[in-house]
């Protein structure tokens, strides 16, 4: 059975409707910037061309190992899924991995991200033993998945960022009720770079970041000008929001080095490679220093990745050097 429902489970609050407006109006331009060219799924060449690639290896092999376990079905959420990019890599990759049956929903706050959504995954919708759904809900609402329900649970990229920092604790109980294997989410660090979130940087005519009031205010060259939560985030900082619910298998920066060495096609002269022997050594590099106290912060993005704990199983540490808090 297939399907591709066009559900509702929780319209935006009206505290979320200034962001859901944002990414509404955001158009196909943010698709571009989020997640590359949308008609090659694995092309893996945007904006963070590094920690998509990254991303992905642990995706796919989180799939693997669950289908070298004998598993025949998957159950996958993307909560604040955007244009469903994420799920419609994992489900691809899922059904050719030979999982009979896979179960995947998507949500966002933005109806127009959700309809892009719907529309790009016609196709994979349509493939044997899929069931792919697409909602516009509110992460700070329950959500509708039973307990344990769910092998793969996603937050990626800017979602927790744009939630009020009061809310992360109760959002990690709820992501770990419904997750039966593992939650991965990815964050903006508090010494990444700037961001305007729905475009690229040269499209802003000026932008402002206010961390202690976790907001942005930006104005485009397009006449669009908006401002927005945003929390930038400190490792120890991500550790506690979900150490009490997950074991934490890995938590480290994204993109140290990568998009500051990248060479761009609007910039650089064509006689600088775009892949020359430099990729070898910035992957060494990312390995190294990702972990480091000094560093971790520095990155575009911090990765977390927790599995199910046990009832009966203790409390973990990541397996980091022992974290500084940001002052």
């Amino acid at each position: 059975m297939h399907t591709l429902r066009e559900n509702r489970h929780d319209e935006p609050s009206a505290d979320d409707g200034n962001i859901a407006t944002i990414y509404n109006r955001a158009g196909n331009s943010y698709v571009a910037y989020a997640d590359g060219d949308p008609d090659r799924l694995f092309s893996f060449e945007g904006t963070h061309a590094f920690a998509d690639r990254y991303l992905w290896s642990l995706l796919e092999t989180k799939l693997t190992e669950l289908r070298a376990t004998g598993a025949s079905s998957v159950s996958i959420l993307d909560a604040g899924c955007g244009p469903g990019t994420w799920l419609r890599r994992l489900v691809t990759r899922a059904k050719a991995l030979g999982f009979a049956n896979v179960a995947a929903r998507g949500f966002d706050v933005a109806e127009a991200q959700i309809k892009a959504a719907r529309i790009s995954a016609r196709d994979i919708a349509a493939l044997p033993g899929v069931n792919l759904t697409f909602d516009v809900g509110d992460l700070g609402a329950p959500l509708p998945e039973a307990d344990a329900s769910i092998d793969i649970a996603l937050c990626l990229y800017s979602v927790l960022s744009h939630l009020p920092v009061a809310d992360l604790p109760k959002i990690s109980a709820e992501m770990a009720r419904v997750t039966r294997g593992h939650f991965i989410t990815t964050v903006r660090s508090i010494g990444s770079p700037p961001t305007i979130f729905v475009d690229s940087i040269e499209k802003a005519r000026r932008f402002q970041h206010d961390h202690a009031q976790d907001q942005s205010k930006i104005e485009l060259y397009d006449g669009r000008h908006f401002t927005i939560r945003f929390h930038l985030f400190g490792a120890l900082e991500l550790q506690n929001c979900f150490a009490n619910h997950f074991a934490i298998e890995d938590l480290r920066g994204l993109d140290l080095f990568h998009s500051r060495f990248a060479p761009d096609p609007r910039w650089n002269p064509p006689a600088l490679p775009v892949d020359d022997p430099s990729r070898d050594y910035l992957a060494r590099l990312e390995d190294a220093y990702s972990k480091d106290p000094a560093f971790i912060e520095r990155a575009t993005h911090l990765l977390f990745v927790g599995r199910r704990r046990q009832a009966e199983e203790p409390l973990a540490q990541a397996p980091l050097p022992p974290l500084k808090k940001a002052s």
